[in-house]
């Protein structure tokens, strides 16, 4: 027994868990004045990429061609859609929309008005990073419809995928709340800053919820110690 030993060794993907690998977006088009959003069918603002975004997006399909991916998810929304592009015609796969996993709804502050509001400073921006709640905006989605929606989309998801690893391309404020979750609650806000083409794993076997990484952006090059707060909906 002497001679024996017991080595450290790398995490193993459990028999019938699903890997997650949560794609934020590229980078949306910027807001300006006097120019007006498209809108998605559930209110939502629905921007196109913005250069600089569909970079981030062939970087992510680069990224991840190699990572025997069995399956791409995308939400109603066209940003992700966009980003997941490169990799799906790398990969010879057909994204599927899963509805329930689009960003959350602000309210009164759709419209490019979150993005204004919190760069100059709008009071009500401060409380809401204060409260670590996007309900706080009038007629914002309430952070327990939105935590219960994104746990029937990953069920789906899950549910269709055991033993095999998936793509979710999806928006900075539904990966802050996924992380949250898997973290077993805590702070509203703890994960919220994903960058725009980030990558964050996450592995599900039945309830449990392993966090293997969160935003990681080795594949965009450079790295952007810049403290300003990531905005759901850019």
């Amino acid at each position: 027994m002497a001679d024996r030993e017991y080595r450290q060794h790398r995490f193993r993907r459990p028999a019938g868990a699903t890997e997650l690998f949560l794609v934020r977006h590229g980078e949306s088009a910027a807001v300006r004045p006097g120019v007006e959003i498209p809108k998605s069918s559930e209110g939502h603002d629905d921007p196109a990429l913005a250069p600089d975004g569909r970079d981030q997006a062939r970087r992510v399909a680069e990224r991840l061609a190699d990572q025997q991916v069995d399956a791409i998810y995308v939400t109603s929304l066209r940003r992700t859609q966009e980003t997941a592009a490169p990799l799906a015609e790398k990969l010879g796969l057909t994204p599927i929309v899963e509805p329930d996993l689009r960003e959350v709804f602000l309210g009164e502050w759709e419209g490019g008005a979150f993005r204004r509001h919190a760069a100059e400073g709008h009071p009500l921006a401060a409380q809401v990073f204060r409260e670590e709640r996007w309900d706080v905006i009038p007629a914002a989605e309430a952070t327990e419809a939105f935590n219960a929606r994104l746990r029937d989309g990953l069920d789906r998801i899950v549910g269709a995928h055991p033993d095999q690893r998936v793509v979710v391309v999806v928006h900075g404020g539904v990966i802050g709340e996924v992380m949250r979750i898997a973290a077993g609650g805590g702070r509203g806000f703890a994960f919220v800053g994903a960058d725009n083409g980030s990558i964050s794993h996450l592995v599900v076997h039945r309830d449990r919820w392993v966090v293997r990484r969160f935003n990681d952006t080795a594949h965009l090059g450079g790295f952007d110690l810049d403290p300003e707060p990531s905005l759901p909906e850019s």
